[in-house]
């Protein structure tokens, strides 16, 4: 039940005006693929003691990217068992709380069945009026920035996530759009941003091979789910949605819903690395099962399974499971969740180096003021120089022990501050 609560397109490429410094409206930023287009500059050393301006205990079971709009920090929270979901709005002058309430209750919830989930996992999404805040099918809300009352909910979006929801939201005109990769259902639904209505729904058109001779699904449909979070790209006239589910990547009209070609990559499942776009190009990570990362070709003409006719280059040695790769100046980096970062050649798929960081990788990574940002489970928060040597900046820790408390959220870039959130806390970094 709700409880009392006390247009971004996100379009690889796009400039942002001086006013946009101050807004992150996704968990990869405005742009949607972890580029900060913004002066800075930013804060290379920092500690529990050093350069943080604020801290603000956020206690909890919840991994979500926080977002920003002006001077307001929004995030989503909830229980360690997930009986009570819950939104905050903080002051980023201050870290003061200026806002917390409960925006949804449940009497059950499924087990997470590990420990890298969370039942707060899926990022919300930002635009001048509203926030929208998501939680799988546990329930969708749009939340005036203004009265900080909701204006719409939804509870009636089915989908068991088995092990925690962890797709995030995205806008696109006025269209809020869900993914919902569950082990019994997999479809992504449009909503209309101002009333929550359902605008379109489109199944997946995955074909499965997981079902045994008697009929029933194999291990319980687990090879069916992901916790992918659609890109949008420009191909030729038209924008495209990128979206990884279980066993398939789909683009589709963002408009419409409608499916425009696929790629099939069978063997895996899981997906939770957004992919990122280049040139013409997008690079698709494929999640659980031997993962991959795969070079697709973006074509305006291309229809249905392109599998055969647009993958350029296929890499499955040291490929992260669930942390999302960054490409700049035609290189791409990734960190595999065990911590292995490599630097890749986006033209040929060529590795150029691989070494090792410490600590297990979740969030994914940004680059701002000339610098990449990679934060771990552990704590330690690591600035790798771009370019063909592997050269460490800097290698800062916040948290008072050796393993935490570290991040499975992204990093924020807003003007010249880091907003990191911990599994217990909101820290702003500032010089």
């Amino acid at each position: 039940m709700i409880i009392r609560l006390s247009s971004a397109l996100l379009l690889v490429g796009l400039l942002h005006t001086h006013a946009e410094t101050t807004k992150w409206t996704d968990f990869r930023g405005p742009r949607g693929d972890g580029h900060v287009e913004t002066s800075g500059p930013f804060p290379t050393s920092w500690s529990e003691t050093e350069n943080v301006s604020w801290k603000t205990p956020v206690p909890g079971r919840a991994w979500a990217t926080p977002v920003v709009w002006g001077d307001e920090i929004w995030l989503s929270n909830a229980t360690e068992d997930g009986k009570t979901m819950s939104v905050l709005c903080l002051d980023r002058e201050s870290g003061k709380i200026l806002h917390e309430e409960v925006v949804f209750t449940n009497e059950a919830v499924e087990e997470l069945g590990n420990k890298v989930n969370g039942y707060g996992s899926c990022s919300p999404t930002i635009d001048e009026k509203n926030v929208y805040i998501h939680f799988g099918s546990y329930g969708t809300a749009a939340i005036d920035r203004k009265s900080r009352q909701a204006i719409w909910s939804r509870r009636d979006l089915p989908c068991r996530h088995y092990r925690g929801p962890g797709s995030s939201v995205v806008l696109y005109d006025e269209l809020l759009i869900l993914t919902m990769d569950g082990v019994d259902e997999q479809y992504l639904v449009a909503l209309d941003r101002s009333t929550g209505k359902t605008v379109w729904k489109t199944e997946r058109s995955t074909e499965w091979d997981d079902i045994n001779p008697d009929g029933t699904i194999q291990a319980e449909g687990d090879r069916r789910k992901a916790f992918n979070t659609p890109l949008f790209v420009k191909v030729g006239d038209q924008t495209q949605m990128i979206s990884s589910g279980a066993k398939a990547t789909f683009a589709y009209d963002p408009a419409t819903g409608k499916e425009i070609w696929h790629v099939r990559h069978p063997a895996q499942h899981t997906s939770s690395s957004r992919p990122v776009a280049w040139k013409d190009w997008v690079y698709i990570n494929t999640g659980y099962g031997k993962p991959h990362l795969m070079q697709v070709k973006l074509d305006p003409e291309a229809r249905g399974d392109i599998t055969a006719s647009h993958v350029g280059w296929d890499v499955f040695q040291r490929t992260a499971k669930r942390t999302s790769p960054i490409i700049v100046d035609g290189l791409l980096y990734m960190t595999t969740d065990e911590g292995i970062f490599s630097c890749l050649d986006a033209e040929t798929g060529e590795v150029v180096y691989s070494e090792r960081l410490r600590g297990h990788f979740s969030g994914s990574p940004i680059y701002a003021d000339g610098n990449l940002y990679f934060c771990s489970e552990f704590g330690y928060n690591y600035l790798v120089q771009p370019g063909r040597e592997f050269t460490i900046i800097a290698e800062n820790k916040i948290g008072k022990d050796k393993y935490g408390p570290g991040m499975m959220a992204s990093p924020v870039a807003v003007e010249n501050e880091l907003i990191l959130r911990t599994t217990d806390a909101v820290y702003c970094i500032r010089d």
